[in-house]
């Protein structure tokens, strides 16, 4: 069984899976050159599911291993440490098809109804 902690982490990293999936609906890359407000989105919704991830407890990991902990970590250091230097291309293609495989591999593994 796992800590409560890592179903309220698991949760929100789902929650904001979501969110970059709903902002990435009918927008396309080109979009998000023009739209300071949609880049600074995705790049805080990836922010918090790296942030999460990185929270959540070995057993959680090993429990959900479709889930690439690393790199998701990984990712949420580079757009906090390296904000001055975000790369949209990478955004884009984080955004658009990191989070829709990682909602459905969570909701594999999050019990939504607490």
């Amino acid at each position: 069984m796992r800590p409560p902690e890592d179903e309220v982490l698991l949760r929100d990293m789902l929650d904001h899976a979501r969110k970059a999936v709903a902002a990435t609906q009918g927008k396309t890359r080109s979009d998000l050159g023009n739209d300071g407000v949609l880049a600074a989105a995705l790049e805080r919704f990836i922010e918090v599911i790296g942030e999460a991830a990185s929270k959540v407890s070995e057993a959680a990991r090993f429990e959900l291993e479709s889930v690439p902990w690393h790199e998701i970590v990984g990712m949420r250091n580079r757009l906090v440490h390296s904000y001055a230097a975000v790369d949209h291309d990478i955004i884009w293609a984080v955004a658009t098809a990191d989070p829709p495989a990682l909602a459905t591999d969570l909701e594999a593994g999050v019990d939504e109804r607490t």
